[in-house]
């Protein structure tokens, strides 16, 4: 079922076209991941949804509401964590969750959240005090107060060390396994990779692709590559290897370009059918960053849209 339905979406500032006639649904108990350059229209498009901003054209229907004019209702049933937030830094953590509270019907304990987030010794620190990746702890916290059916994120684990990281995927995919749905921002294409159930590629206010991780990854024809260090005289022999699609030479190393399931096998067997002394052998798969550079011609770069 339909958590979320957009269809034909445009939002213009002056002659901008910021969003540009897009469409889209996420499902029910979906993690949605939408990525993009600087620019491309996300914000824009996630506070359309939101409610924060007004469409220009287009419908939007989030659990049967629309946004904009049904505001009241939607808060009730959703939770937003902005990308950039400010707190007063001398409230206490609890001081704010007991705020929060205070703003809906029926919220989750915030008691529950805080442990669950391991939180609860900090309960009485300033938010001033709290390390950066508590702070994110925090501003999820705050946005399941409302114990929200949709949860929205928005570059949540920027500035967060590989290991904050990593711990932040780990609680958002629960918030999946709880059966809320998900829709996040995010510059990390490794985190829409391992995270999305489904991610939307944006560029200059258009969705240019939509699928799942794997199936962008596989239907964008991006050949994987073999590289090693070795003494081929003649690379054009392993052209002829199955599965093989070019080799480049690149100084010391060797370059495989190919397809195929047994690619990286053919490859190996060859150099040791050939007795060929080789080293440093490793291979690289294409990812959604490779897809995004062949969809868009430019390197992601992360930021702010």
């Amino acid at each position: 079922m339909e958590a979320i339905a957009v269809q034909n979406l445009t939002k213009d500032y002056g002659t901008l076209r910021a969003v540009d006639g897009i469409s889209f649904d996420i499902n029910e108990g979906e993690i949605f991941g939408m990525v993009g350059p600087n620019g491309a229209g996300k914000t824009t498009t996630i506070e359309c949804i939101e409610g924060l901003r007004k469409p220009d054209g287009g419908t939007i229907s989030v659990l049967g509401l629309e946004p904009y004019k049904e505001r009241e209702k939607l808060y009730e049933l959703i939770g937003v964590q902005l990308q950039e937030t400010s707190y007063d830094p001398k409230i206490k953590v609890w001081e704010i969750c007991n705020l929060f509270s205070s703003f809906y019907s029926n919220p989750l304990p915030y008691s529950e959240l805080l442990d669950k987030f391991e939180l609860t010794e900090k309960r009485n620190s300033y938010v001033s005090r709290l390390s950066g990746g508590q702070k994110q702890k925090l501003s999820i916290i705050l946005a399941l107060v409302s114990n929200p059916k949709i949860v929205f994120l928005d570059e949540l684990t920027t500035g967060l060390d590989p290991q904050a990281r990593h711990s932040m995927w780990e609680l958002i995919k629960g918030l999946r396994d709880e059966g809320r749905t998900v829709f996040l921002t995010t510059h990390y294409m490794e985190e829409a990779e391992y995270l999305c159930d489904r991610v939307a590629i944006m560029d200059h206010g258009k969705i240019v692709a939509l699928d799942t991780p794997r199936n962008l990854i596989e239907s964008s024809g991006i050949e994987e590559r073999i590289i090693f260090e070795g003494d081929v005289s003649n690379i054009e022999e392993l052209k002829s290897i199955k599965g093989v699609l070019d080799v480049l030479r690149n100084q010391s190393e060797i370059i495989v370009y190919g397809k195929g399931r047994d690619f990286l096998q053919n490859v190996v067997s060859y150099l040791q059918a050939k007795g060929t002394n080789y080293k440093n052998l490793q291979t690289k798969t294409p990812n959604l960053e490779d897809v995004f550079l062949k969809l868009t011609g430019r390197k992601y770069e992360g930021d702010k849209a």
